[in-house]
């Protein structure tokens, strides 16, 4: 890692963006420009890439976690805090989605830019592959996640989650409601080849 292969600017921020790690794209800037957060809360940034997301928001929040399962992706990642000097604010953790997280830590803020595109079964351990491949139905990663996330959710947290139609939002939206939460549809962009990246919002139902 003794030179970046890109480097990406957003909003003042900029990012150095590895070999080995995902650049930000259209999914990542759609995400990031409808984010938004409460000054001072504690924000979990799942598949963290480059860092993008946890690092735009440690402008606001007390405190960022970042995960990701591609070592690579947190050496960038940190590398960039340093960059953007939010470093103080992140900790940066390898592992596969909540793994690392200990089981009684809550955040108010979970964001997961997931892989959602269609592909073979992982045969693999090829990093950059594992930022957008998610299995055969393009659900493999997302399903785990609804299911372990709402235990780290605080009472009055939300999660943001970014994925395409070309792996059923609306099976998304059905199994947060199955865990309790309210889902809605933030944004929605339209991509080449009859795919749409949609942004989820999930809430608690208190209703």
């Amino acid at each position: 890692m003794s030179s970046p292969n890109k480097k990406v600017f957003f909003a003042g921020h900029v990012f150095y963006v590895y070999e080995s790690v995902y650049e930000p794209a259209e999914d990542s800037f759609l995400f990031a420009e409808n984010l938004t957060l409460k000054k001072g809360e504690v924000v979990l940034d799942m598949d963290s890439g480059c860092g993008i997301l946890g690092i735009i928001t440690a402008d606001k929040a007390a405190k960022v976690v970042a995960v990701d399962i591609n070592p690579y992706a947190v050496r960038c990642a940190k590398e960039n805090a340093i960059l953007n000097g939010v470093a103080d604010k992140i900790f940066f953790v390898q592992g596969d989605l909540f793994a690392p997280i200990k089981t009684e830590e809550k955040f108010d803020l979970i964001l997961f830019n997931a892989p959602y595109l269609p592909s073979d079964p992982f045969e693999d351990d090829f990093w950059l592959r594992r930022a957008w491949a998610g299995g055969v139905t393009g659900r493999q990663v997302i399903d785990r996640f609804i299911y372990e996330a709402p235990e780290h959710l605080e009472e009055n947290g939300r999660i943001l989650l970014m994925q395409s139609t070309l792996s059923d939002v609306d099976e998304t939206l059905l199994r947060f409601e199955k865990n309790g939460l309210k889902p809605s549809i933030v944004v929605k962009s339209a991509l080449p080849f009859f795919e749409t990246i949609i942004l989820v919002k999930v809430e608690h139902d208190h209703f």
